[in-house]
């Protein structure tokens, strides 16, 4: 039996806990669900010991030193307190070992502002990266030549990953897992994990609701949450205005003030931001229609490619495939001639 696969998580005083907690858990939950050690996960500082995060709780750590770089398959830095991240970044040690290990590592990358430590590797230039939304400008600005996407919860570009940090780290490592994997094991860990759903690296770090429901009046934001749990009902203003007990020209007038779209215009996008997860989720558009309140697959193909530019299935295409590059022998996985999916499937059928 081949040896686990050493992911190197390099935290500091001040991290924050669950970028590193997040992703450790992701890969040890992949070894839960194929019943094997496929990764050993290393929580390392500079110097070792407990190290405080940003929040209450310490992590027990291990030196860089004592994991040798070259032995790094995954190599993931936390983001957090700006101050400890100058503090890490400025010990040569650590630099050297990080450049080593990002090169010769299958992967590397960030969570969060641990971007901020890569650029003071050189490790970004040229690249396009994921970073938090309040630390986006900042890095741009300081590194003239990455691409930073403001909108991205994580980024995969060649070997490097970077997310948006906090919870994207998990969408993150689940994208790695499923890369090594297959899809079929990490819908296992997420569904373990009690996830809402497993999020693409595309969607944007700020979600229609959310973002409508921040700047959204009293009457709306419960609306909102209904709305979108309501996809398939007739969503139209006299519906709408009668839920919230106003006239339909106040609704309108009000709701459109209010979310900066028509209730139209709103509507369509939540049903589209819906029909993304779906689509990566491998549902046929005709399933995806129902579930999102289009009569057939075609009024939907051609709404979303009035919205994005491009048809459902070009979409899945370029943002869902699942990406053989990234695992250990360079191929895909086929679950119907991979016995330990099978047997993670089999596992999870309704009886």
């Amino acid at each position: 039996m081949s040896d686990p696969l050493n992911v190197a998580i390099l935290t500091f005083p001040g991290c924050q806990v669950l970028d590193v907690t997040g992703p450790a858990m992701v890969f040890e939950a992949g070894n839960d669900a194929l019943g094997k050690a496929h990764y050993k996960v290393h929580i390392l500082s500079a110097d070792g010991g407990t190290v405080q995060t940003s929040s209450a709780v310490a992590m027990v750590t291990r030196p860089v030193q004592e994991l040798p770089a070259s032995e790094v398959d995954t190599l993931l830095i936390a983001g957090g307190d700006d101050s400890g991240l100058q503090q890490l970044v400025a010990i040569d040690a650590v630099r050297r070992w990080a450049v080593k290990a990002s090169r010769s590592a299958r992967r590397y990358g960030s969570i969060c502002t641990g971007t901020f430590a890569l650029a003071h590797f050189g490790l970004l230039e040229g690249k396009r990266v994921a970073t938090h939304w309040s630390a986006c400008g900042n890095l741009a600005e300081r590194c003239p030549g990455v691409s930073v996407d403001t909108n991205a919860l994580f980024v995969n570009d060649g070997r490097l990953w970077t997310s948006a940090g906090v919870t994207t780290g998990i969408d993150m490592s689940l994208e790695m897992v499923a890369a090594d994997l297959g899809n079929a094991v990490a819908h296992v860990i997420a569904k373990r994990l009690v996830l809402y759903a497993r999020r693409p690296g595309y969607q944007s770090q700020f979600s229609p609701v959310l973002t409508a429901q921040s700047h959204a009046d009293a009457p709306f934001a419960a609306l909102i949450d209904w709305m979108r749990e309501n996809l398939t009902q007739q969503l139209d203003v006299p519906r709408l205005a009668e839920r919230v007990a106003m006239s339909e020209r106040t609704f309108l007038r009000r709701f459109t003030k209010s979310t900066g779209e028509t209730p139209a215009h709103f509507v369509e996008t939540l049903r589209l931001d819906q029909t993304r997860n779906l689509l990566a989720a491998g549902m046929s558009l005709k399933e995806i229609a129902a579930r999102t309140g289009y009569l057939t697959g075609a009024q939907l193909s051609k709404a979303f490619e009035r919205r994005f530019g491009m048809t459902p299935l070009l979409f899945r295409e370029l943002h869902c495939r699942t990406q053989a590059a990234s695992r250990p022998d360079g191929k895909s996985t086929n679950y119907a001639q991979d016995p330990a999916a099978q047997g993670v499937l089999a596992s999870q059928r309704v009886v």
